[in-house]
C-alpha cells in the first residue's frame, strides 16, 4: 500500500529504491569465479542472494511463499492496492513523459537490470555447486 501511495514522488524521481551492493557487484561481474569455491562458501553467497532476491525457483514450498489458493484469497486485498495505485499514478498528467524527464525510467531500468544480474549470478553459483557435488543451498534442489 505504501508503495502505491508513493508513485507519484517515485514519477518525479524523489523517493528511489537502492539498489543493494551485492547486485551491484553481481551486475559488474555476473560469471566471475569466487574467490572461494568450497561449497559452504557457495552456500553463503547464494543465501545472501537469496536474501536480497526472495527464495528462488527450486526453494521448497512455506508459509512465506503460499499455494495458489491463498494467492487467490489475497486477490481482493490485491485489488484494493490496485486501484489505489492507479489513483496516485494518474496524478501526474503525461506520466511516461515525466519518468523520462526526471530519470525516474532510467533509475527503473537499472533496477530491473540489477535483479536480473543477482538472479543469473545466483543460477551461475548454483551450477558451480552443482558441478562440485555441493548440496542445497550450494546447488539446486532436486
Amino acid at each position: 500500500m505504501t508503495q502505491a501511495a508513493v508513485a507519484p514522488l517515485s514519477d518525479l524521481n524523489l523517493v528511489q529504491d537502492k539498489i543493494p551492493p551485492l547486485l551491484q557487484a553481481a551486475q559488474k561481474a555476473p560469471y566471475a569465479l569466487p574467490a572461494d569455491r568450497s561449497c559452504q562458501a557457495l552456500a553463503a553467497d547464494i543465501q545472501a542472494l537469496d536474501a536480497v532476491l526472495g527464495a528462488d525457483l527450486d526453494a521448497p514450498r512455506s508459509e512465506d511463499d503460499p499455494s495458489l489458493l491463498d494467492q487467490g484469497a489475497g486477490a481482493a486485498g490485491d485489488a484494493a492496492i490496485g486501484a489505489v495505485r492507479s489513483t496516485t499514478e494518474g496524478v501526474i498528467p503525461f506520466r511516461g513523459w515525466v519518468r523520462k524527464l526526471t530519470g525516474a525510467e532510467r533509475h527503473a531500468r537499472a533496477v530491473s537490470s540489477a535483479i536480473a544480474a543477482g538472479t543469473v549470478r545466483r543460477a551461475y553459483l548454483k551450477g558451480l555447486g552443482q558441478s562440485a557435488g555441493c548440496q542445497a543451498p550450494a546447488a539446486p534442489r532436486t
